[in-house]
């Protein structure tokens, strides 16, 4: 025991030794003064791990931990990998968001890059991560980093890696970058000069992104809406509103208490539009306002959330799931006689499919949760997933991007308003045409990882047969891949419909979360609607279905 508690304190003192950063090197030191050796286990059990989502994590000391020197091996790694791709001399464009840290992560990264024999480009100041990925393409780099934890509590800061095609990184390069930063033996090893990249001015790049929002809106279409808006905290609003001006909507009215970036995130528990609470000084800035719609960014701006008015809520306000602005901006594209596939992720609602399959000449398909995976579907021109995320211009941004969403959301408000109807109305007609398609998430946070692997392990050994009294018919697991996807731990289930027909069928998909310590059980329920009348009766007919599901779901998976 004591030989163990020496190798660990030798372990920490080695990390303190090359820390760059004074912050973690006093926090480091500290614990090692004071002996404490289970946070300092717990620092050095191993290491961040580098995925498909990058790094994201906790910041502080120590390789289990965000931090300059994990950041710094991350990007030395990611410099090797890119040399041995033939990218030697390319650029790689840093963009980082205003949680505590991003500045030095992004510097740290800009001047590694630069050591390694590669160009720089530094975004000017933190920027919402679609202009990174648009920077990307535009300025013809070999690669991308944003650092970010977009949504995630303000403890937490990440970093997403893009190649050049603008599209986050997929297998097999996410295991050949982290080979690459696991062969790093010391910080001494990793030239960084003190200068040598490129900061780029900002009315160039944001000029030019904002130049490129102007592809998402048909000329002289309706503008007339009235929007409340709430950057959260984040780095949204500057452009946000600016790309408004330049489209010609009138202004937002902007959440003031959440206008400015701010990485303690005052005001909400979670920074994330969908978590409950996090939307409230929007609805009594809207109750003030009366607008007509609300949107919210998260704090990176990739993600666009949408309410309308609802007079039987509390709150006077409904937010919109994403699956349902989902299938506005959809329909909205196809009125715009829109080409090219549109696509959503297997957790996303399949009324998508029944847009397109309507629409004459739209191919559709669908992947694996996540934009790695949307962004790089051939022939891509819609692309949507649940959790607020929308790409509507994919030659502008191979990625979800919250601005040029938010636009077309207001485009397609302002034209309904113009012949007297709502976002509401439309999603009504909708469901009269292809079936109520009503979805909820039954999403359960942990503190022990374990327990997420349990209810994984309970469900593949005794899969449920029947839940809500619909009979399962097929049960897949995913983690063995299919004809259409490549493997991912996950499973999924098709119910039948009831005998009186009532539900014409079910869906529940169930999945660990890849960014947060989360199982996330996606639920869907397709009731069939045969006119207006006949919408309350089917939307009290799906809440309860999906509630049924949700019990029998929980006690199933032992969650």
């Amino acid at each position: 025991m004591e030989r163990e508690r020496d190798a660990l304190i030798a372990q920490a003192k080695s990390w303190l030794a090359e820390d760059p950063d004074p912050d973690t090197r006093e926090e480091l030191a500290r614990l090692i003064d004071a002996g404490d050796t289970a946070e300092i286990a717990a620092r050095f059990a191993g290491t961040l791990q580098f995925g498909t989502a990058g790094l994201r994590g906790e910041l502080g000391a120590g390789p289990m931990r965000m931090n300059r020197s994990v950041v710094i091996r991350a990007a030395a790694g990611l410099a090797a990998y890119l040399k041995k791709q033939g990218h030697t001399g390319g650029t790689v464009v840093i963009g980082y968001d205003a949680r505590y840290k991003s500045a030095d992560f992004a510097l740290d990264t800009a001047a590694v890059m630069v050591g390694a024999g590669l160009k720089a480009a530094l975004l000017p100041k933190p920027l919402p991560t679609p202009v990174l990925a648009f920077a990307i393409r535009h300025l013809g780099a070999v690669a991308g980093i944003e650092v970010t934890a977009s949504h995630n509590p303000p403890r937490d800061n990440g970093y997403k890696v893009y190649l050049g095609d603008g599209s986050q990184i997929v297998p097999p390069a996410d295991a050949e970058i982290a080979a690459e930063i696991a062969a790093i033996r010391t910080l001494d090893d990793v030239p960084r000069p003190s200068a040598g990249w490129e900061t780029l001015r900002y009315e160039n790049i944001v000029g030019a992104y904002l130049e490129r929002t102007d592809a998402v809106l048909t000329g002289g279409s309706a503008r007339d809406v009235r929007v409340v808006y709430t950057p959260m905290h984040g780095v949204g609003r500057d452009v946000l509103t600016a790309a408004f001006e330049r489209a010609g909507f009138p202004a937002p009215t902007v959440v003031a208490a959440q206008a400015e970036p701010d990485p303690d995130f005052p005001t909400v528990v979670f920074p994330n539009p969908e978590e409950p609470g996090a939307m409230d000084l929007a609805y009594a800035t809207a109750r003030e306002a009366q607008p007509d719609i609300i949107i919210a960014n998260d704090p990176d701006a990739d993600r666009c959330a949408v309410a309308v008015p609802d007079a039987d809520s509390v709150e006077g306000w409904r937010m919109l799931r994403g699956d349902e602005v989902g299938a506005l901006l959809a329909t909205h594209l196809v009125h715009k006689s829109a080409r090219g596939t549109f696509t959503t992720t297997i957790v996303s609602s399949s009324l998508l499919s029944r847009i397109a399959a309507a629409s004459t000449g739209t191919p559709y398909t669908e992947t694996l949760t996540g934009f790695k995976w949307l962004a790089r579907v051939d022939g891509l021109r819609y692309a949507y997933e649940e959790a607020l995320g929308y790409c509507v211009d994919p030659e502008g941004v191979r990625d979800k991007d919250g601005i040029t969403a938010a636009l077309l959301v207001a485009e397609l408000a302002a034209e309904l308003k113009e012949s007297g109807r709502t976002l509401t109305d439309l999603l009504d007609d909708l469901a009269v045409e292809h079936g109520l398609h009503a979805t909820d998430q039954l999403s359960v946070r942990v503190q022990d990882l374990s327990l997420i692997a349990d209810a994984m392990r309970r469900l593949r050994e005794q899969p449920p047969t029947v839940l809500a009294g619909l009979h399962v018919t097929s049960a897949e697991d995913l983690a063995k891949g299919t004809e259409s996807l490549p493997p991912t731990d996950g499973l999924r289930y098709h119910l039948a419909g009831d005998e009186s027909g009532a539900v014409s069928a079910a869906r529940v998909i169930v999945r660990p979360s890849g960014t947060e310590p989360k199982i996330k059980c996606y639920l869907e329920v397709v009731v069939p609607v045969a006119d207006a009348a006949a919408l309350a009766g089917a939307r009290t007919k799906a809440t309860a279905v999906l509630a049924e599901i949700k019990a029998d779901l929980s006690k199933a998976a032992g969650i």
